[in-house]
């Protein structure tokens, strides 16, 4: 059910050239929210290991890396009133003036990318639009200096194309030479996109993903014994309460919507968009809104 680094372990199927590309808004991860305010830089987070600059400085409430000026200046005031403490101590400090050190430090976000290349999308020209948005997406996240990931789902199987890394050269190449068709493993990919968050989190603990699944929502293929929609439900259940910022993009044609992909999206507790929508100006606007709450 799991291959990795093999865009290609399937010989069958049509091979689908790229669309059109353009320039998506941003699909922003909380991260954003601090600092980032222009392509090609890092974003910044509060962290609440030792590392890290130091920017200011909050009462300490149990914290060890103790900020020592702020904690004199807390203390101060009070130096003439605590005359017998000072009988034994130059300066007196107690423990309500401990303040601790807030620090920031620079990092990449993550992009992992979730795609469908089944037949369940209906038509070549479909998966032709969808291909033109990933590459867009991973262009963007590039330029952004974001580590991106791209897991696609077929036949059988999910596949690792591109295990998290900083250059999407190689996506870009095995992407085009994706083969689309077959069944719809959703199941498997969601697994997989677990999995692979998972990993990340124990390796980075400080970088908050972004996953972006594009779909039409259809599941048909299951890896144990629930029917493929409700298994596929179950690991969009796991994703959701692991924290996951996630955004579901419906790739079915609006005239055959089932309403399937929002039902998954509604399982990850996530955005779900049409593809016209992340063409749209207001997309930036509607994301940094939902990524916020």
């Amino acid at each position: 059910m799991f291959a990795s680094q093999n865009a290609n372990w399937w010989d069958g199927g049509q091979k689908v050239k790229t669309g059109e590309t353009f320039a998506p808004r941003r699909l922003d991860t909380p991260l954003d929210k601090l600092t980032r305010k222009s392509a090609g830089r890092r974003s910044q987070t509060h962290t609440d290991r030792r590392r890290g600059r130091y920017i200011k400085a909050r009462p300490a409430n149990g914290s060890t890396d103790i900020a020592f000026d702020a904690t004199f200046r807390a203390a101060a005031p009070y130096q003439k009133h605590r005359a017998e403490q000072r009988k034994k101590v130059a300066f007196a400090i107690q423990k309500g003036d401990l303040q601790k050190k807030v620090r920031v430090k620079r990092m990449a976000n993550l992009v992992l990318f979730l795609v469908d290349a089944s037949w369940s999308m209906a038509v070549a020209e479909r998966m032709n639009a969808t291909k033109g948005a990933i590459l867009s997406l991973l262009t963007d996240a590039y330029q952004r200096r974001d580590r991106v990931g791209l897991i696609v789902f077929q036949k059988d199987r999910a596949t690792l194309v591109l295990p998290p890394t900083n250059s999407v050269q190689l996506a870009q190449k095995a992407l085009v030479e994706i083969p689309v068709g077959g069944k719809t493993p959703l199941a498997a990919g969601l697994l997989m996109a677990s999995d692979v968050l998972i990993r990340e989190k124990h390796t980075h603990p400080d970088v908050e993903p972004l996953l972006i699944v594009m779909t039409d929502g259809a599941g048909n293929v299951s890896i144990g014994s629930l029917p493929p929609q409700e298994e596929a439900y179950h690991f969009a259940d796991g994703i959701a309460q692991e924290n996951v910022k996630c955004i579901v993009i419906n790739m079915e044609h609006a005239a055959f919507d089932q309403g399937l992909a929002q039902q998954l999206a509604n399982h990850l507790t996530a955005p779900c968009y049409s593809l016209n929508e992340i063409k749209a100006e207001s997309l930036y606007h509607t994301v940094r809104q939902e990524m916020g709450k």
